[in-house]
């Protein structure tokens, strides 16, 4: 199948984001939304991207007035109806996603690839609203979408083979590395860095260590490019709380990905981090809003926070959610780690890792630090 026609349903940041590139790589492109200031703003950020793509010398202005040609906006989704491939990008909520690909699914014809770009919600469970659910499946871009190579392609219970054949094919084609995952809760991303943030929120919560000496064990011994703290006051505490949240409750409450109540006083207060001008730290002076002494040295810190992680991401690959290259390739395209996190694993020694879960679980006796299976295997 022949991918030429691409309908994106919201024309929200992501979704201009994720039209460039299909526009980008020879398709037409229909950006659909119901709020025509959305639309407007869409059409004019992509043509401003792409004036500044010809005074960087990254596209010709004959290939940008091209691939501007072959996209169009619209309020009206019937417009959407002979589309080859529909990527639906609104807003995390379930119902909105499933009442929107119910109406999408009604107009499209049996042959058209619906998708969602959710990040975290039921594959599976938005797949049952469509006529032809075989040809449902999700598609992860990561933001910013026409930068960022990762795409977590993943298939719903109902996906057909030959459909997850050709997105993964599609997205190849388009210049990004496909990362297949299983439908669960978080995916491979969002399920494996919760231990990123859980771990160094614990530690905080303790009184072992404050944000700023977390922060540094991660960049200076871990090679990171930004700490636990300063990651999650850029994405937002509403935002990076909310994922926690959503994965925490989708796992049944499992204590791994429990939420930190210091992060839910934060949303509480405003305190969202960069975009509010306070969070962990104060914006733009960088100085720690609730500070600690220290208890844990920097390699205690950064030794606590990978054993999580790392024991998160072989749990992850036990569980077959994903194999062991795609998991790396998920973590280093998608998160930007220095490394991936089973080569990581292997490098420190997975010993050394069961050997400090174990530690911790005896310590506290909490489910939350149980080892994995995976170890027992080896």
């Amino acid at each position: 199948m022949t991918i030429n026609k691409v309908a994106i349903i919201g024309a929200g940041a992501m979704g201009t984001g994720i039209g460039q590139v299909a526009a980008s790589n020879g398709c037409e492109v229909i950006f659909f939304d119901v709020i025509q200031e959305t639309l407007l703003h869409s059409q004019q950020s992509l043509s401003f991207t792409m004036q500044s793509l010809i005074v960087k010398n990254k596209i010709s202005a004959e290939d940008s007035e091209a691939l501007l040609k072959r996209c169009t906006w619209t309020g009206e989704m019937a417009d959407i109806a002979q589309v080859d491939l529909v990527i639906e990008a609104v807003i995390e909520d379930v119902q909105v996603k499933r009442s929107i690909l119910n109406d999408v699914g009604s107009i499209v014809n049996e042959d058209c690839i619906v998708t969602s770009n959710t990040s975290s919600l039921s594959v599976t469970r938005l797949a049952s609203v469509l006529k032809h659910p075989d040809r449902f499946a999700g598609l992860h871009f990561f933001n910013p979408a026409p930068v960022m190579k990762l795409v977590e392609v993943i298939p719903a219970l109902q996906t057909s083979p030959n459909v997850l054949s050709i997105l993964i094919s599609l997205m190849e084609q388009w210049g990004k590395s496909p990362a297949v995952a299983r439908d669960t809760p978080g995916f491979i991303v969002n399920k494996v860095a919760r231990p990123f943030y859980g771990e160094a929120l614990r530690i905080f919560d303790e009184g072992l260590a404050g944000c700023k000496l977390i922060d540094e064990a991660m960049k200076e011994i871990g090679g990171f490019r930004m700490g636990p703290f300063e990651l999650m006051d850029f994405i937002g505490h509403d935002v990076n709380y909310r994922v926690t949240e959503s994965v925490y409750n989708a796992m049944y409450q499992d204590a791994r990905y429990r939420p930190s109540l210091t992060q839910r006083s934060l949303m509480d207060a405003g305190w969202l981090g960069r975009k509010s001008g306070k969070g962990f730290y104060t914006h733009p002076e960088l100085e720690e809003t609730m500070p600690k002494r220290a208890i844990l040295t920097k390699q205690g810190i950064f030794d606590r926070i990978m054993a999580m992680l790392i024991n998160e991401a072989v749990e992850t690959v036990y569980m077959n959610v994903c194999t062991e290259d795609d998991l790396d390739k998920a973590m280093t395209l998608g998160t930007n780690y220095p490394k991936g996190l089973m080569a990581w694993g292997r490098e420190i020694g997975f010993e050394t890792i069961n050997r400090r879960i174990k530690a911790l679980y005896e310590n506290y006796l909490e489910d939350r630090y149980r080892p994995s299976a995976y170890f027992q295997a080896l």
